[in-house]
């Protein structure tokens, strides 16, 4: 599924919103994308490299949900809420369900969308476990 995501990200045609690519900091670093499947709807992916307790691979993919009327502004502040999947590659792999939660920060004279996220994990392989990952990160619109 995550692989999937990933493909679609990288090679399918974008949606009105756009391809964005750019970095993600905090836990995990890495590299994040995002396309808009339309004003409401878009897959998130990131690769990325957790600086926790292990050093580890990680990787997430994400469909998402954005809501333009919860903070009221001029600026366009949609808040965003999904479901997906992440996979840790380490010696001991893991393999969980995420549900993250955003703000971006849509800039209307510039093609860049500012975001800070946390994520809630349920880890389902190799035990049952909970994790929260969070960043702040910036993506470019091509």
């Amino acid at each position: 599924m995550i692989a999937l995501l990933i493909t679609s990200l990288l090679f399918s045609s974008t949606a009105p919103g756009g391809f964005e690519l750019g970095i993600i900091l905090g836990e995990p670093t890495g590299i994040s994308a995002k396309m808009w499947l339309d004003r409401d709807h878009a897959l998130d992916a990131a690769l990325s490299w957790s600086l926790g307790n292990n050093d580890k691979l990680h990787i997430h993919a994400d469909y998402l949900w954005h809501d333009y009327g919860l903070i009221h502004s001029d600026a366009m502040l949609p808040v965003y809420y999904g479901i997906g999947g992440r996979v840790i590659l380490a010696d001991n792999a893991h393999l969980g369900v995420r549900v993250p939660v955003g703000i971006s920060w849509l800039l209307a004279d510039a093609p860049l969308d500012l975001f800070i996220e946390l994520a809630g994990i349920v880890d389902i392989i190799p035990d049952l476990d909970f994790d929260l990952n969070g960043g702040i990160g910036i993506r470019y619109t091509f």
